[in-house]
């Protein structure tokens, strides 16, 4: 059995009690610190989640000699800089998505994370989903031909108190970063390459973030990804990959699917169904326990380039809503 892995976990918000309650289901994680930007905040989630130690500062997490690998699950403003200076510690890191507010900052991590010779991994949780990696066999395969379009939809119906981080700007706030970021790696994973085209439409609301948009990819040989995201809108989060010779269909919810359908001649030939064990955040930590035991300083299931260029594609997506934001350092 391989040596426990040691986690720090930044931030005290829901995604963290979730990734904290992600890493108690599996063996290899011992979860022994959290850190607030208070002593209260970090001592409760400490104690709600049976963490020895609780820490009010990040810069106290990331100072901790016994720490292996780092959870960055604060706001989007804040992933460059929670997790450089993790990685100036020496530690490891998994960074929430999106990975970072532009692909300016998703360069300069990716190019400390060399210099550090640490690994570092963009938490996308779709990758790591065992019905997804069955599903892209199909497409191997060529069971729908040569792919042509994908279509996406990952759309919210929030209802979010002032100055929630989701439609806050100075923290990365909007429907892009927050959900659109699903889609867009969806449509980068299957054509398994950079667009040649980027457009898109997106509103903006009155707290200056973009609450919904689309995107529309085209790719060097007239590949389309047909896209969708929002924050305030209700939808079916579904996805289909529509090939040469049929389509496959990916249920609800899309991001994290237990069923994916074949069709040929509109007739469906083939179906996958797989339940989610946990809450699907155990993927993506079991992906990085793997690739650390394995002296990996990435994931092959979501490289850094890909990571910066999914990043590089949002900036030109809002660059077409003339939205930036108020961090921004392109």
């Amino acid at each position: 059995m391989s040596q426990k892995i040691k986690w720090g976990i930044i931030s005290t918000g829901h995604i963290s009690s979730k990734f904290a309650d992600a890493l108690k289901t599996l063996p290899q994680a011992e979860l022994i610190a959290v850190a607030s930007r208070n002593q209260e905040s970090a001592t409760e989630f400490a104690k709600k989640h049976n963490i020895p130690k609780a820490y009010p500062t990040y810069q106290e997490l990331a100072a901790d000699p016994d720490i292996d690998v780092v959870y960055i699950g604060t706001p989007h403003s804040f992933h460059f800089e929670n997790s450089v200076m993790c990685m100036r510690k020496g530690k490891s890191v998994l960074c929430e998505k999106a990975f970072t507010i532009n692909a300016k900052e998703a360069k300069e991590m990716v190019q400390i994370a060399h210099e550090e010779n640490v690994f570092l991994m963009e938490a996308m949780i779709p990758r790591h989903i065992p019905l997804l990696k069955k599903l892209k066999k199909w497409i191997t395969d060529g069971r729908i031909g040569d792919v042509r379009m994908v279509k996406a939809s990952r759309c919210a119906h929030g209802t979010f108190a002032t100055g929630a981080r989701h439609l806050t700007p100075e923290l990365g706030g909007g429907s892009l970063l927050d959900v659109g970021v699903y889609v867009i790696s969806f449509a980068s994973w299957i054509f398994n390459k950079a667009p040649v085209e980027v457009v898109g439409l997106g509103h903006i609301g009155e707290l200056g973030s973009d609450e919904q948009g689309v995107a529309i990819l085209k790719y060097d040989k007239g590949e389309i990804a047909d896209l969708s995201f929002a924050l305030k809108t209700n939808a079916v989060d579904e996805a289909y990959i529509l090939g040469t010779n049929g389509y496959i269909k990916v249920h609800e919810l899309f991001a994290v699917p237990t069923k994916a359908s074949l069709f040929v001649n509109n007739k469906e030939v083939d179906v996958i169904e797989e339940v989610i064990i946990g809450n699907a955040l155990n993927y993506e930590a079991e992906e990085v326990m793997r690739c650390l035991n394995e002296g990996l300083k990435e994931s092959p299931h979501m490289p850094l380039y890909e990571s910066i260029q999914i990043m590089e594609i949002m900036d030109k997506i809002r660059k077409t809503w003339d939205l930036t934001y108020p961090n921004d350092k392109i």
